[in-house]
């Protein structure tokens, strides 16, 4: 199963809250995500809005609004930015279960090579049954 770019590579806008002590959000966030796993790019185009750049086969952006809420921030929760994130969500969760990637684990990249290592025809494998393997 070949994955192209534009399909693992997302590019998503976090809004914050115009109220908080930390008046930008966004750098503040920028900062915390620059050296996460599957993080590719931070850019924060306003104080109070972050646009990021991930591997949606590495992290999601549920994860990373969780990380960032546990981190004291506040992400902006109008409906429309609610009903925008139920989408986000949905689209990341089923594009990761149709790459064999399950929901609760956070890097599936390497479990999606080793399927694909295993369907492929080579000279590594023994068609013979288990109990036949072990009879000498």
């Amino acid at each position: 199963m070949d994955i192209s770019d534009a399909d693992r590579i997302k590019s998503r806008e976090i809004p914050f809250q115009e109220i908080h002590p930390d008046p930008h959000q966004a750098a503040t966030a920028a900062r915390f995500l620059k050296d996460v796993d599957g993080i590719l790019e931070t850019d924060p185009v306003a104080p109070i809005l972050l646009r990021v750049t991930y591997d949606v086969l590495v992290t999601r952006l549920q994860e990373i609004e969780e990380a960032l809420t546990e981190l004291g921030l506040h992400i902006d929760n109008r409906l429309i930015y609610r009903v925008r994130r139920a989408l986000y969500y949905y689209t990341e969760d089923t594009f990761r279960a149709n790459c064999g990637c399950p929901n609760g684990e956070s890097n599936c990249t390497k479990k999606v090579f080793a399927k694909r290592y295993e369907l492929i025809e080579h000279g590594c494998r023994d068609d013979r049954p288990e109990h036949w393997r072990r009879y000498l």
